[in-house]
């Protein structure tokens, strides 16, 4: 599996960060608990080589002038006890093939695949269970939080139909009464026959259709330009997730939301055809629960959107990033990398 370019915790030295560039670490390693920059680290100078000392050379402790090492002592040009061998660094340190200016290339050493695994971590990826994503800083939105966000706006849109559409449902209930009102007695009565049944008029599929329209139209306006601007319906907002790109931290504009509620919004209309259109916002609704590691459904993977959870305290205005409030206390920030470590992802 190859692991793209990013901050990852260094599997030599859990207490530090650096930064893998697909093929190799690169820079200096930072703490675990700090910040990370923005891209690969700069460059370092090459280190200047040390004088040589004049000395006289010494023996190594535990060997007697003459050169022969004591009893239990390792032979000469063998390691000492916990020290590493020939050609590997130090816990924390990178790979000669990972040192600038040190007359070895940028990557590394024959044998080794593009891509692949970090040096130390076993072929396959990462060591153990990854880490959770946490996009732009923030971790993703639990299932059952979006689940209650969607069912607040639901009821929201619901409640404008039952003010726009009112009108129009009630024609088509007076269209389609007789025929189940017959189909009901006759039921009751033992009679499967359909000769003689009320048929609805012509006008109860236009009302049908019309609904369906009316429906779609309002659900577009209540969701799309809240989202554009700030990533949040009034659902999201009470619940405390947003909807963030997965580019870079900033509204999602309207484009982007359009395409993420289209794959949603639009099989409204198809609700016409047997419920196929329930069915597909059906199957986009619980495709978070399938989608590792970013729990994506249908519609944000069409907007390369994620969901993520605001840390209590937070709050958000239209066309501004979250910013958090003054009231918010230390129990309440969101817990730093050291016991959660980040595998975060661009």
């Amino acid at each position: 599996m190859s692991i793209g370019p990013g901050w990852y915790v260094d599997p030599a030295d859990p207490d530090t960060r650096r930064y893998w560039d697909g093929g190799g670490w690169i820079g200096a390693p930072i703490p675990v608990d700090a910040t990370p920059p923005e891209g690969p680290p700069p460059e370092e100078p090459p280190d200047e080589p040390a004088p040589a000392s004049p000395t006289a050379p010494v023996s190594a402790p535990g060997i007697p002038a003459d050169g022969q090492p004591l009893p239990g002592q390792p032979q000469p040009g063998q390691p000492q006890p916990g020290q590493p061998l020939a050609g590997q660094p130090r816990p924390g340190q990178p790979y000669p093939w990972q040192q600038p200016g040190h007359g070895h290339p940028q990557g590394p050493p024959p044998g080794w695949p593009p891509g692949g695994p970090p040096p130390g971590w076993p072929p396959g990826g990462w060591p153990g269970r990854p880490p959770e994503p946490r996009p732009h800083g923030l971790p993703l939105a639990g299932f059952g939080a979006r689940l209650v966000a969607r069912l607040i706006d639901f009821a929201i849109v619901f409640a404008l139909n039952a003010v726009v559409n009112g009108w129009f449902v009630w024609r088509l209930v007076e269209e389609v009464t007789p025929y189940w009102r017959e189909v009901f007695r006759r039921a009751m009565a033992g009679d499967s026959s359909t000769d003689g049944l009320p048929q609805p008029s012509d006008q109860a599929g236009g009302l049908q259709i019309v609904i369906l329209l009316i429906a779609t139209a309002l659900w577009l306006a209540y969701e799309v330009p809240p989202m554009a601007s700030g990533g949040q319906t009034f659902g999201k907002r009470l619940v405390g997730v947003k909807v963030v790109p997965m580019s870079a931290d900033q509204p999602l504009g309207f484009g982007r939301a359009l395409r993420r509620w289209n794959t949603l919004g639009l099989p409204t209309l198809l609700w016409y055809c047997c419920g196929l259109g329930l069915l597909l916002q059906l199957v986009d609704a619980l495709s978070p629960l399938f989608d590792h590691p970013l729990r994506q459904a249908l519609h944000d993977k069409r907007a390369q959107t994620v969901v993520v959870q605001l840390p209590r305290g937070h709050r958000t205005t239209p066309g501004e990033r979250s910013t958090p409030d003054k009231r918010t206390t230390p129990d309440d920030r969101t817990p730093d990398d050291r016991t959660d470590p980040s595998g975060d992802t661009p």
